[in-house]
């Protein structure tokens, strides 16, 4: 079983010390992988309901601060050697997926390597507002940059002509070190989220709600498109003690992500090590 910290980017973590002493705890404890969230902006008193919360809301609220996830990751990447770096997640449709292509595959060179892209469609609709994208065509848009990155990151002079993105020749260096290209997670708690990761994902991270059912759906979903199940990984919350890793692990679930477990680095050092001494050494 993997362990990857979920949130990594936000609470103490935004400052450039404590962001490079979480990674450092990170490979120090066992951990695999940081995994970022992202808002590029958040209006004031937003109407849509944040699904990941009792009360509507985002935690902290609107003047929290949330860094940039490929700019902090390119930070912590400069302090680690082994800790994956991934977004957890990327709001994709908001993205240019050329400039996208450039940056990740930057990040994945500079890494040597260690980026894993998860993707979401995003929930917020004044942002896309703001931004100036349609957000009835989140859906539509996502599943064209996935394939505009995949074909970036495939070699030289490339054609992609899609519904949103369209080029002819195109060259995007560096490429990422990684052979295939970029691991991209489907992160989301709705069974169009579990579709698009069994039609389009090499990873699957639902967010909330029944977990299981949202798996089964990705797994019917990939069988549906000739594409075997087993191979796209699950990445899931919701387990903080042996007993709950083990049965995650038996569900098939090969990465469990947690939250901080403290937001200072000292009480998370000692969260931390303890978690890694009950739970990473044992599982």
């Amino acid at each position: 079983m993997k362990f990857g910290m979920i949130f990594a980017n936000v609470g103490a973590f935004v400052e450039p010390e404590a962001a490079a002493g979480l990674g450092n705890l990170a490979e120090e404890v066992g951990l695999e992988s940081l995994w970022t969230v992202e808002h590029v902006l958040v209006p004031t008193d937003y109407a849509p309901e944040y699904p990941y919360s009792k009360t509507g809301k985002m935690p902290g609220g609107e003047d929290t601060p949330i860094p940039d996830p490929l700019i902090w990751l390119t930070f912590v990447a400069a302090h680690t050697e082994r800790v994956r770096l991934a977004t957890g997640i990327l709001i994709l449709p908001q993205r240019n997926p050329i400039v996208l292509a450039k940056e990740v595959a930057t990040l994945d060179v500079l890494s040597h390597g260690r980026v894993t892209l998860g993707i979401g469609v995003g929930w917020l609709r004044e942002e896309f507002d703001a931004i100036g994208v349609p957000f009835e065509e989140r859906g539509r848009r996502t599943d064209d940059h996935v394939a505009a990155l995949r074909a970036l990151w495939s070699g030289a002079s490339v054609d992609f002509h899609g519904e949103f993105t369209s080029f002819t020749g195109g060259n995007s260096f560096p490429q990422p070190v990684q052979m295939g290209g970029i691991p991209i997670v489907v992160g989301g708690h709705t069974e169009a989220a579990a579709k698009r990761a069994g039609r389009i994902g090499d990873g699957f991270f639902p967010g909330k709600g029944d977990p299981s059912h949202l798996i089964a759906v990705m797994r019917a979903t990939a069988i549906e498109c000739g594409r075997d199940p087993g191979a796209i990984e699950i990445t899931r919350g919701g387990a903080l003690d042996l007993e709950g890793v083990k049965k995650l692990a038996d569900e098939g679930v090969d990465r469990i992500a947690i939250p901080p477990l403290g937001f200072d680095l000292a009480t998370l050092r000692e969260n931390l090590s303890r978690f890694a001494d009950d739970v990473i050494a044992k599982s």
